[in-house]
């Protein structure tokens, strides 16, 4: 899978839910948030203010790892 910022958390967390992991590590802690799994990561970065793009780049080194 190769993330961006438009990807959608529920189907990050589809695609493998090992990625939760990830975004708490990051910060974002609401990944059991039902509004959550229909947001992208740049709107959740945003509400969160976490860097949108470090994260994009954490979970594509994921993802190229796994």
């Amino acid at each position: 899978m190769v993330v961006t910022k438009e990807t959608v958390i529920g189907e990050l967390l589809s695609a493998d839910i090992n990625t939760a992991e990830v975004l708490m590590e990051m910060g974002m802690h609401c990944v059991g948030c039902p509004s959550s799994i229909g947001e992208s990561l740049a709107e959740a970065c945003m509400v969160h203010g976490i860097n949108v793009d470090e994260l994009v780049d954490r979970l594509n080194a994921y993802f190229a790892e796994n």
